[in-house]
């Protein structure tokens, strides 16, 4: 006799409508949404079908979010290009290319971040590592004037979204990947918080420049800790479609308990 293998799962576009709105998803909600398409199981259609689902849940007064992150456009000596070696540094710094948000791929967003960023009708914001892209009724107010030095503070999308209040929506990735716990960091006083410089190039006037910013600095080494302990006080339920955990969070509520835990737990 074969050992059982674990079901093998299939969703149409229809079907993943049904299931988002059984965990929350509803009407006029803007979500930002952090997703590993794979965890669903197969979706036919694939990152096409998930974003066209949650747009209909959400519909003409609702809004997408999702990540569109250009990190590599950052200072080789931070990490960000571990692969090459300190003496081609220099020539990083020189001929990275500018940010062009209508040209400059999402890196490690997942598939469905990098399709929502070229959707018909997205808005993408001007930040050169750490943009956002967004689809529906406040797209624009979302991602227009995202500062440089201020990417998750006062201003940014993340706390756009907050005075909407907005809800965040993990499909299949846990609390490493929430983003607007980053809002909470630059609301919480805690010892060891501190601006750092980060260098990205930009065009400036019609040229590339490479430019330095200063800006906070961000630890997510805490954020599943957080996010564990969050979901216990609050009884948050934890949904499942297909293989991945769906969790839907207010983000306004969120935020502030995590500003709190923050002042407590950090040093």
């Amino acid at each position: 006799m074969s050992m059982e293998q674990e079901p093998r799962t299939i969703f149409t576009r229809d079907e993943l409508i049904s299931q988002f709105k059984s965990c929350g998803v509803k009407e006029g909600q803007h979500l930002l949404v952090h997703t590993s398409l794979s965890k669903l199981g197969f979706v036919v259609g694939g990152a096409e079908t998930l974003i066209r689902a949650l747009l209909e849940i959400v519909g003409p007064e609702g809004t997408l979010m999702m990540p569109s992150q250009t990190w590599k456009n950052l200072d080789p000596a931070t990490g960000v290009h571990w692969e090459a070696p300190a003496e081609w540094w220099p020539v990083i710094r020189e001929h990275w290319p500018a940010y062009d948000k209508e040209v400059t791929p999402a890196i490690g967003m997942g598939v469905a971040a990098e399709m929502l960023r070229k959707w018909p009708g997205a808005r993408r914001s001007d930040h050169p590592a750490r943009s956002v892209a967004a689809v529906g009724k406040y797209a624009s107010y979302l991602t227009e004037n995202h500062d440089l030095s201020n990417i998750f503070g006062e201003g940014s999308p993340l706390d756009k979204l907050y005075r909407l209040n907005g809800s965040v929506l993990l499909v299949g990735v846990g609390h490493d990947k929430n983003t607007s716990l980053h809002l909470a960091e630059t609301r919480a006083s805690f010892p060891s918080k501190q601006t750092v410089y980060e260098s990205s190039a930009v065009m400036v006037d019609g040229k590339r420049e490479w430019i330095t910013y200063p800006t906070q600095a961000v630890d997510d080494s805490d954020f599943v800790r957080l996010g564990t302990a969050y979901e216990e006080e609050m009884r948050v339920p934890v949904h499942r479609i297909g293989n991945a955990e769906v969790r839907l969070l207010e983000q306004r509520p969120l935020v502030d308990w995590a500003t709190a835990w923050m002042e407590r737990h950090r040093a």
